[in-house]
């Protein structure tokens, strides 16, 4: 490309009329066509027989343009019209039907870019027939014939220009290829612009222009993304803010041609001008007609997206919300998937994806129409009962519970899930909603099999509100403590580790705990726990020494790693305690990163930062040893429920042992949890174990009895 375009430029400076010009047009022009013609051969495009056409187009131009440059030669005056002109009347329209088919689109997409060419065309072509056309033909001193030729090329003019409109409009990718194709029909037409308005023809420039439009349609063959072109092609066409203001601006040929005609004294030619008019006025109407209308398909479209739940094709909380707020009387039931989560761990997210749309299928199929189904989000579904009775509604779910408890059978999987299904009644939308949730979290704590709302069960959700409240204000006044349980070194019972542990007056961490995680409250008062964990680590540290312990740790939930600039919270309680990272342990459960996405980027930013990962209750999820290749972890914690029978032969020591192999084989520490006896301690060690925590160690208390307890132990 480079070569032919210094072709092109020096071009110009050559001798007029001279053997070498001829030599230097003509074979350029050859030389992209073969160029052309290796790389059709070469890509082998899609379009490759609009390729093909095109290629037999600009053979064409080539030979039209020998037979001129010998003419002129051997006649020394080149007549006119000539048998070059018929070649080149032959090439225009092997150009024009290898690009449109080149640049063809489908359907809607197709007529809409047709439809702006051909305004483009019509604003043009006025111009064209104005200016250029019909004085050609209205100069009687020429003859007919040569009048015709002559209008022949600024006809193809304003065809090609549609072209290039077409071209450059298309949908689809905009690769290299596409462009340089354009551009050279750009110069090219932009080449005959010129050599239509020019009285003289002095072929040197002119002919340059030429030259150039062959060197960038070599060089668009060429490129290996014309392989390429139209795919992508089902894209929507883009009807921006720039193709808006070039139709636009193309309706004004008609005032600007009546200006410029009148600035010039010239007579207006007003039967042109009325027909570009109405030409341009009905193509503009017909293209915002079609703008319009898929614009309208296009809020159709997203309106029904919006309405409806892209898992299961349910209706979606929006659209459920909506005819609740339109129903005057209403049976609302409110229905939670039970086990749910444990579907998830074992076996999942694609599993537990495919289990949600087995189960909507399942409740679709039962209701045949009655009522609203909805997915609510997560694994909990909703279903509107208009106008129907208090029974009416109970029968109905009772059949959904009923067929809820016959196993799924996804991806290779029987699963059984069952269901906690609350329903209620009202007028108002808000109230009944809240009171199908409230006894849908009454049938989920009692195991029934549906409840309906009663206003007793109000005073359990008022418990939990009040329970909340009561830790918002215990936080506020300091009343939370923290409690360490000691982690030691097997066999000698030495303190290594802490782990540090919540309590709230007389209340156990599993009461209060998932309320916290439920109301958020977990997050400021895990972060607590984090503060004064570091500040009590840094304080034993000054106190005791090397009797301190070497770490400690804190459980961090997952609505805590969801949050964002967490770990810039650990840093900051690092920094303001003066606290290395290294002496921190971050303990997570599997089910907390198992997800992914936000969870694990902030385990692993704290993991960056020098602070120790756990991994709590390791081997109890399906996916233990997949999350060891995802997640960045140093310490495993080996499940209780390992170690409680492990005094037993069989799987349990078995499964010990196993998980021994897998620390030591990944260079991670080991630690059992639940350690109540000293036969449990013994048989940890000769498994490999070096690290424990349990009751038989010490229980979790203010101050752990960082000397001695080893001796006690043993």
């Amino acid at each position: 490309m480079v070569t032919g375009t210094l072709v092109c430029v020096a071009y110009p400076f050559l001798p007029n009329g001279h053997l070498s010009t001829s030599l230097a047009y003509n074979g350029l022009g050859l030389a992209s066509f073969v160029m052309i013609v290796a790389g059709v051969r070469r890509h082998r495009p899609g379009a490759a027989r609009a390729w093909w056409i095109f290629t037999t187009g600009v053979l064409s131009f080539v030979i039209a343009d020998t037979v001129s440059e010998m003419t002129g030669i051997v006649l020394h005056d080149r007549p006119f019209p000539f048998w070059d002109d018929l070649l080149y009347f032959l090439a225009y329209p092997l150009l024009v039907a290898g690009l449109v088919m080149i640049a063809r689109g489908r359907g809607r997409r197709e007529r809409a870019g047709l439809v702006d060419a051909a305004i483009i065309a019509a604003g043009v072509g006025l111009v064209y027939w104005v200016f250029v056309i019909q004085p050609t033909l209205g100069d009687t001193g020429s003859p007919l014939f040569a009048r015709l030729v002559n209008v022949g090329y600024p006809t193809y003019d304003v065809v090609m220009c549609a072209v290039v409109v077409r071209l450059i409009g298309r949908p689809g990718a905009r690769v290299a290829s596409l462009w340089l194709l354009t551009a050279g029909c750009v110069v090219n037409f932009g080449t005959d612009v010129v050599w239509s308005l020019t009285e003289a023809y002095d072929g040197g420039p002119i002919n340059a222009g030429y030259m150039l439009a062959y060197v960038l349609w070599a060089a668009a063959a060429l490129h290996p993304s014309m392989g390429s072109i139209g795919q992508g092609a089902g894209d929507r066409p883009r009807f921006g803010r720039g193709r808006l203001l070039l139709l636009g601006g193309v309706t004004m040929t008609v005032p600007a041609v009546l200006f410029l005609q009148g600035a010039l004294g010239q007579h207006v030619n007003w039967p042109a001008i009325g027909v570009g008019a109405v030409v341009l006025f009905l193509l503009v109407l017909t293209r915002l007609g079609g703008f319009v209308g898929q614009t309208q398909r296009q809020a159709a479209e997203l309106e029904t997206l919006a309405m409806r739940d892209d898992l299961t094709g349910l209706a979606n909380r929006r659209r459920f919300e909506l005819r609740l707020r339109a129903a005057s009387s209403s049976q609302v039931c409110l229905l939670d998937l039970n086990g749910f989560k444990q579907v998830n761990d074992r076996h999942g997210h694609a599993v537990g994806d495919h289990l949600l749309i087995a189960v909507a299928a399942r409740l679709d199929a039962e209701l045949d129409g009655e009522g609203l189904l909805a997915r609510m989000g997560g694994d909990e579904f909703a279903l509107l009962l208009t106008d129907a009775t208090a029974a009416e509604g109970d029968a109905v779910v009772d059949r959904l519970a009923r067929v809820l408890r016959e196993p799924f059978a996804v991806d290779g999987h029987e699963l059984l899930v069952g269901a906690a299904i609350g329903i209620a009644d009202g007028a108002d939308p808000v109230e009944v909603l809240r009171r199908a949730d409230v006894a849908m979290y009454a049938a989920k704590t009692t195991k029934a099999r549906f409840r309906r709302y009663a206003v007793e069960l109000d005073d359990r959700a008022d418990e939990e509100a009040r329970l909340g409240a009561e830790m918002r204000a215990a936080l506020d006044a300091g009343r939370f403590t923290l409690v360490y349980q000691p982690i030691v070194s097997l066999p000698d019972g030495e303190i290594r580790y802490v782990e540090s542990l919540i309590r709230w007056d007389k209340r156990s961490p599993a009461e209060f705990i998932p309320v916290a995680e439920r109301n958020g409250l977990i997050v400021e008062l895990g972060e607590w726990i984090l503060r004064t964990a570091c500040a009590q680590f840094v304080a034993w540290q000054a106190a005791y020494g090397e009797d301190a312990p070497e770490r400690i740790s804190v459980n961090v939930s997952a609505r805590q790693l969801a949050e964002p600039g967490f770990a810039w919270v650990v840093a900051d309680a690092l920094a303001a305690n003066g606290m290395a990272p290294g002496h921190l342990i971050v303990e997570v459960t599997e089910t907390a990163v198992f997800g992914g996405g936000v969870a694990v980027r902030a385990v692993k930013e704290l993991h960056e930062l020098g602070v120790k990962i756990a991994l709590d209750d390791f081997g109890t999820g399906h996916s233990s040893l997949g999350l060891l290749q995802t997640v960045p972890v140093d310490v495993l914690k080996v499940d209780k429920s390992f170690v409680d029978n492990l005094a037993l032969a069989g799987r349990h020591a078995v499964i010990a042992t196993a998980l021994i192999q897998v620390a030591d084989g990944l260079g991670l520490t080991a630690v059992a949890e639940g350690v109540e006896t000293a036969e449990q301690a013994l048989s940890l060690y000769e498994l490999g174990y070096r690290l424990a925590q349990g009751y038989h160690f010490g229980r979790p208390v203010p101050e752990p009895a960082f000397r001695g307890i080893g001796a006690a132990a043993r």
